[in-house]
C-alpha cells in the first residue's frame, strides 16, 4: 500500500508539472517551454464567441428590461473586488477594465443614457469623475499677488488643494439593459446584453452625508465584447480557470433587480409608479420576470 501511495503522488506531481508549463507538448527546446509563436497563439482563438445572427422575422417575442446589479451581494463581488490594484494586471475590477479601456481609446461606443443616442467623450467623462477644489488658505494665498497667479506666473500651493477622485472603491453597483427574446427557429428563449453602466456617488457630493449616485457612463456591450473577454474575473470554484467579464455577464453570472421594461408610459420606472414601497416595488419586478419567462413555458402547453 505505501508503494503504491508513493507511486500515485509521484504522478501527480509529475502531471501537475506537466499542466503548470504551458507550450510543453510542443516546444523543440527547453527554452521554447512556456512560450508561444504568434502562429501558436492565432491558434488558440483566444476571442469572444461571436454572437450568431438573429433575423427580425425569427424573433416572436421580444423585451427590453433594465436590471439594477447591488454590488454588495455576495454573487456580485467578482465585479468589484480586487480595489486596492495590488494583485498585477490579471485582477482587475469591471470598473478598472471599464474606464481605462476608455481613456486608451478601445472603447469607443460610450453614451450617456441606455438609448445609445447621444455619444459622450472623454472630457466629459473626466469631469465626472474629478473634483478639485482650493481650500481657503489656498485663497487667501492667491489674493495676495492676484495678477501674478491670473498670468500663470505663480501657482497654488500643492497642499492647498483637495482632490477628490471617483475609483472602484467608490462603484456601488451597475445598471445593465438587455433584451428577452424568444427565438422561434431555435424554440428558446434568449437574453442579449446591450449596455452596461457603473453607478458611482457624484463628486460633488462625496463629503456630504447623503450621496447622490449617478451613472457616469454607458458602454454598449456588444462593441466591448473583445476588451471585457481579455479580462478575467476571479472564479471561486476553480481558482485556476478565471472566468472573462465577457463570458460572466453574457452568462448571467450575477444577481440583479428589474428597475423598469420598456412601456406605453415612456418606459417609466418601476418607482415611479410604485412609490415609497420597496417591498412593492420587488414584487412588481418579480412579476415582470415572470411574465416573460412564463411566456416561454406557454408556448408547450397545448
Amino acid at each position: 500500500m505505501k508503494r503504491i501511495f508513493s507511486m500515485l503522488v509521484f504522478f501527480s506531481l509529475v502531471s501537475g508539472g506537466v499542466y503548470a508549463q504551458s507550450n510543453l507538448l510542443n516546444a523543440k527546446t527547453p527554452g521554447e517551454i512556456g512560450k508561444k509563436t504568434a502562429q501558436q497563439d492565432s491558434l488558440d482563438n483566444d476571442n469572444p464567441l461571436p454572437y450568431g445572427y438573429v433575423g427580425d422575422r425569427d424573433v416572436l417575442l421580444a423585451r427590453k428590461v433594465w436590471e439594477r446589479i447591488d454590488i454588495d451581494q455576495r454573487v456580485n463581488f467578482p465585479m468589484y473586488f480586487p480595489i486596492e490594484g495590488n494583485l498585477g494586471p490579471d485582477r482587475q475590477p469591471l470598473y478598472h477594465v471599464l474606464s481605462s479601456a476608455i481613456r486608451d481609446g478601445r472603447i469607443t461606443e460610450v453614451y450617456d443614457d441606455s438609448y445609445f443616442t447621444t455619444k459622450k467623450t472623454l472630457k466629459d467623462i473626466e469631469a465626472s469623475l474629478t473634483k478639485i477644489d482650493t481650500t481657503d488658505a489656498g485663497i487667501e494665498e492667491m489674493n495676495t499677488d492676484l495678477a501674478a497667479y491670473r498670468s500663470g506666473k505663480k501657482t497654488i500651493s500643492p497642499e492647498y488643494i483637495n482632490r477628490t477622485d471617483i475609483d472602484a472603491s467608490h462603484v456601488a453597483g451597475y445598471d445593465v439593459v438587455g433584451l428577452w427574446y424568444f427565438d422561434k427557429r431555435q424554440g428558446e428563449l434568449k437574453y442579449r446584453m446591450l449596455g452596461i453602466s457603473p453607478i458611482v456617488p457624484d463628486v460633488y457630493t462625496m463629503n456630504e452625508a447623503e450621496k447622490t449616485y449617478i451613472n457616469i457612463f454607458w458602454v454598449f456591450f456588444p462593441a466591448a465584447r473583445n476588451e471585457l473577454h481579455k479580462a478575467k474575473a476571479f472564479n471561486e470554484k476553480n481558482s485556476a480557470m478565471p472566468i472573462t467579464f465577457d463570458h460572466l455577464l453574457n452568462s448571467r453570472r450575477f444577481s440583479g433587480v428589474m428597475t423598469k421594461e420598456e412601456n406605453v408610459y415612456g418606459d417609466r420606472l418601476i418607482q415611479d409608479y410604485l412609490k415609497d414601497n420597496s417591498q412593492m416595488q420587488l414584487l412588481e419586478a418579480e412579476r415582470i420576470k415572470d411574465k416573460i419567462r412564463n411566456f416561454e413555458q406557454d408556448m408547450w402547453n397545448y
